[in-house]
């Protein structure tokens, strides 16, 4: 676990080296940036774009934090009915919902540029690209590929300058919780058990987002030696004792996740309830792969290491 950790800490400590030199060496703003471009996306697919996109259409909630934070909102002209965040994303016209997108509506929106994702792949992307739309595919499953979906982005909209910024400040962010954490040693690395859904019950294991950031954050998830999202049994959760316990709010059963964790009787004796150490978190903040992952980790931080990073409010 020690060499793991190490290692995932070395690759932080390169990645934000790199960053700051892509920072100082960022391209012009957007009036100045070279266009025509050709990118390769996410799923490896040749992107041309012969002018900076003016009309965006999001195909999902992540995708649309990464257009806002890049200050593309005026240039969105399209979103899931999922894409809640920041608020002004919600009065975006709707094109469907996330894996049911409605096609008509898409091509009414005239994008010069559609933001997709991997689940698009099969289905949606090649009707999309049938009739002549350009599509950029982002695929991030860890946080440094979240970094590259952001300068992906960046360098589609002729946004390069502000992705590199704001890259550069999440790495920060990122860097400043792993300083603190890095050197632990497993018996100081709580046990952790994140609650997806409550019934069934689904936690996250390896693989995840939720997962690296338990690591980043000082913890050591139950359930690491999994992959995705499984179904567990209690009866596992039990064995394997956690002495934190942090339930997702926003998959559809988050206060029953909650109030099960508060008074099932048959986790009464393990430790996170003993010593009242039951959490509640925005899922959305830990497992969009989008800039508010940094928020989730300062508030998982808090939750799993109160004594370096603060109790949580």
């Amino acid at each position: 676990m020690n060499r793991k950790f190490s290692k995932l800490c070395s690759i932080y400590v390169v990645l934000i080296l790199v960053l700051i030199f892509l920072v100082a060496c960022s391209s012009p703003p957007e009036s100045t940036s070279p266009f025509p471009v050709q990118l390769t996306d996410q799923l490896g697919k040749t992107v041309k774009l012969e002018r900076i996109p003016q009309r965006i259409i999001s195909l999902a909630p992540s995708n649309t934090e990464i257009l806002f934070a890049l200050g593309l909102a005026d240039k969105v002209v399209g979103v899931t009915e999922y894409c809640d965040y920041p608020e002004a994303a919600k009065d975006k016209p709707k094109i469907g919902g996330y894996s049911t997108i409605d096609i008509e509506k898409v091509t009414e929106a005239r994008p010069d540029i559609i933001v997709a994702t991997s689940i698009h792949e099969a289905e949606t992307i090649p009707m999309l690209e049938k009739l002549g739309l350009t599509v950029v595919v982002l695929n991030p499953k860890t946080i440094e590929e979240v970094l590259e979906a952001i300068t992906l982005i960046g360098n589609c909209t002729g946004k390069s300058q502000e992705a590199s910024q704001l890259v550069a400040e999440m790495s920060g962010r990122f860097q400043a919780v792993v300083e603190k954490t890095k050197n632990l040693p497993p018996s100081e690395r709580p046990r952790v058990f994140y609650v997806v859904r409550n019934d069934p019950l689904y936690t996250a294991g390896s693989g995840t987002l939720i997962n690296e950031l338990i690591e980043l954050a000082g913890g050591t998830n139950i359930f690491q030696g999994i992959s995705g999202y499984p179904s567990v049994s209690l009866e596992a959760v039990i064995q394997a004792n956690p002495q934190v316990i942090i339930a997702g709010s926003s998959m559809g059963s988050a206060e029953s996740a909650l109030g099960f964790l508060l008074t099932g009787d048959r986790l009464k004796n393990v430790d996170a309830r003993v010593n009242n150490r039951l959490y509640e978190i925005d899922t959305n903040i830990v497992s969009r792969p989008g800039p508010r992952l940094t928020e989730g980790l300062s508030q998982l931080a808090k939750m799993i290491q109160p004594e370096i990073f603060g109790s949580i409010k």
